[in-house]
């Protein structure tokens, strides 16, 4: 990470250094120092909308993209239930409540007209459990009386893979009676596809046969939405949302293989997948005794058929072809329903408890078959493919803040969660389990520019019911048995962050975080021959975070930033195969993404570049190791315009490094700790693409 923070810095000094000799930055020099430097307020940090003026937003979420620092952390989208707050962003103060819709989904349909500021504070100097760190507050004009207004958004995109044509999306919002209703319609579509060779060896390396790949990805996902909000002249808030969406997926995988003295194989891998889901949530927030009531019901319902199928064509017209198709449907649920309680006492003292009661079940139905000899499909008999998963979820938390100090505040949260979970089918069983959870937050100013909080929580996961039922993988030849025996992983949380304003400079935030694991779900061996998902005893993580924002106007470079995020994280656990110490499955090694824009001044173009990249650890199973790795970082130039007949284009172009995706599969003869049986080894590129974005606002 060092070496990478060096190359960025360096980057940027050469900017720096080239910026005097272009007359725009020579006449910026004259001008006024960053627009984006926050006014402090009761320690917060507070920029106004009028300062987020050169970038021409269009939503609240072009605002929030562009905020100094700070990036959206949307939480754990898996986890069921909706629990403490999570995301690290507020409309208004109020937490968004929903699940199917993110802060992302809800800035980009509020109109930057209608944004009045944005506040940066310490999420545990707040009456909202479970938030600490830095967290961002939009506060919009309530009082907005206009008409209509709307926002949309096109997002085509070319690869040598295929066009798309059909990723985008529109939001309409209004007065209706007495309060406010948004509708919106998106699609995030995909057209993606990569290609190239695979080698397949033996354990000395011997080359066994060739593959040459396409692979192909095509998803649409439209979906149509509500909400409306009404606040009334006491205060109380209403909100409800409404969503139903459309999941359409074809993936395919076309090969050509060949083999030294054998006749050539055509194999096809083809999975689709049909799913629907709704969901509707509302919220009603009222003043009672003293304090405040807010009540929140969720229910989600979703509907996944899925069918994968793996074939191979001989062409020597004599050896029959062979092939497995693995078909499931799916059904999900979701029933929720949140009661929080808060309120003030003397000295500045929040109290509150929150209690909320849940219901979700997985209702399972697979199916495996393969071709006989004479080309029809033939069952295979599982034992644990067909089965539903129920929970009863409790949880209860009571919470505690106050200043201790002028410059620092302590917020405490203490509960616990009792959950029962059951199983039908061969495997069925039925158990119960209470769990102990809490935190303890701190912030600290100790000065103005230079926030620091530090955070300890003990909390309880979430397991994947899709853990429980057995599946298989027919591309691979493997599968998992599912694992009734399953209980919730819990660990212990340790983080320190720190956040220094640097002035006219712009903003920098490091975290450095700690993590001890118990129960933790992997992949483990059921019996000599078969696995699944299952407990570990222990496991550990720890790492380190930095966002920081570079603005380049104290150099006369007006309208230019550097935006940097990266982490660096390590983990270990004891291989429940070999008993030697490894990563976790598929962890985080390291993630970067850097991103350079200059709005120039005076004029409406913008222009800029970007570099991202990432690395994760192996995921390994009863016999195998799988690894991927990116060939190259992913790069991008763009150039935009801000008005063109009143709409904002920006074209860009990706991959400039030709980054190419590498695969690699070592497959033992029976178990990881014995001899290899072989080792596929590919490499896919993808090429150039080439994107537009469209957006206007009526």
């Amino acid at each position: 990470m060092t070496n990478r923070i060096r190359i960025l810095t360096g980057i940027a000094m050469s900017a720096m250094t080239a910026s005097s000799l272009f007359p725009i930055a020579a006449h910026a020099q004259t001008a006024s120092l960053s627009s984006l430097q926050p006014r402090t307020e009761n320690g917060r940090q507070i920029y106004d909308a009028t300062q987020f003026a050169r970038f021409n937003p269009r939503t609240a979420l072009d605002i929030v993209s562009q905020v100094p620092g700070f990036t959206i952390d949307t939480g754990d989208d898996d986890e069921r239930g909706l629990g403490q707050a999570d995301e690290n962003v507020l409309i208004n103060g109020a937490r968004i409540s929903g699940k199917n819709s993110d802060a992302f989904t809800f800035l980009g349909r509020i109109s930057a007209a209608n944004v009045l500021r944005v506040e940066i504070v310490d999420g545990a100097t707040l009456s909202i459990s479970g938030l600490s760190g830095q967290v961002l507050n939009l506060v919009t004009d309530t009082n907005e009386t206009s008409g209509l207004s709307g926002n949309f958004k096109w997002e085509p995109q070319w690869r040598r893979s295929g066009n798309n044509w059909f990723a985008g999306e529109a939001s309409i919002s209004g007065k209706l009676g007495k309060g406010d209703f948004t509708l919106a319609i998106e699609n995030d579509a995909a057209r993606n596809g990569v290609e190239g060779p695979e080698q397949v060896t033996g354990r000395f390396g011997d080359l066994l046969f060739e593959r040459d790949e396409i692979a192909r990805y095509r998803q649409d996902l439209p979906k149509l939405s509500a909400s409306y909000n009404r606040t009334s002249a006491a205060g109380s808030v209403f909100n409800i949302n409404g969503a139903y969406q459309i999941f359409r997926r074809r993936e395919s995988v076309a090969t050509d293989r060949t083999q030294i003295g054998q006749p050539d194989i055509f194999e096809l891998y083809d999975s689709r997948e049909n799913e629907w889901n709704a969901e509707l949530s509302a919220d009603y927030d009222f003043a009672l005794g003293g304090g405040r009531l807010k009540l929140i019901g969720l229910q989600r319902f979703e509907h996944s058929p899925v069918s994968d199928f793996f074939g191979q064509t001989f062409t020597d017209g004599v050896t029959p072809p062979n092939g497995s198709r693995f078909d499931r449907v799916t059904d999900e649920g979701e029933s929720i329903f949140r009661a929080e309680y808060g309120w003030k006492t003397k000295g500045g003292t929040d109290w509150g408890f929150s209690l909320e009661g849940a219901y979700n079940f997985l209702d399972n139905e697979g199916s495996l078959a393969v071709l006989d000899t004479q080309g029809i499909f033939q069952p295979v008999a599982l034992t644990n493919a067909n089965s539903k998963v129920t929970e009863y979820r409790g949880e209860f938390i009571g919470s505690y803040g106050r200043p201790l100090l002028e410059n620092l505040s302590l917020q405490a949260t203490l509960g616990g969660e009792y959950s029962k979970i059951s199983q039908s089918g061969a495997a069925g069983q039925s158990r119960s389990f209470i769990r102990p959870k809490g935190s303890l937050s701190l912030a600290w100013r100790p000065q103005d520019d230079l926030d620091i909080s530090l955070k300890l929580e003990r909390s309880v996961g979430q397991l994947n019911f899709f853990d429980f039922v057995e599946s298989v993988d027919v591309s691979q030849n493997n599968g998992n048995a599912g694992n009734p025996e399953l209980v919730p992983p819990q660990s212990w949380r340790a983080e320190l962050e720190a956040t220094r304003k640097l002035g006219p400079w712009g903003s920098m935030t490091v975290n450095i975080y700690g993590e001890k694991f118990s129960d933790i779900v992997d992949s483990i061996p059921i019996t000599a021959t078969t696995e699944a998902r299952g407990n570990l005893d222990s496991a550990t993580s720890y790492g380190v975070e930095l966002l920081t924002s570079i603005l380049f106007d104290p150099i006369g470079w007006a309208g230019a930033k550097l935006d940097f995020e990266g982490e660096i994280r390590k983990s270990s656990l004891n291989d429940p195969v070999t008993g030697v110490s490894r990563r976790i499955n598929d962890d985080k090694i390291f993630t970067y993404e850097a991103n350079f824009r200059h709005d120039v001044p005076g004029s409406n173009w913008a222009w800029g570049a970007g570099i991202e990249d990432f690395r994760y650890s192996r995921f390994l199973r009863l016999d195998q190791s799988n690894r991927f790795r990116t060939g190259a970082p992913y790069s991008w130039i763009f150039v935009e315009h801000k008005d063109v007949f009143g709409l904002t284009v920006q074209a860009n172009l990706g991959n400039l490094f030709g980054r190419s995706e590498q695969f690699a599969r070592t497959v033992y003869e029976n178990r990881r700790d014995g001899p290899i049986a072989f080792v596929e080894d590919r490499k896919r590129e993808f090429g150039l693409i080439c994107r537009l974005k469209v957006s206007g606002s009526f």
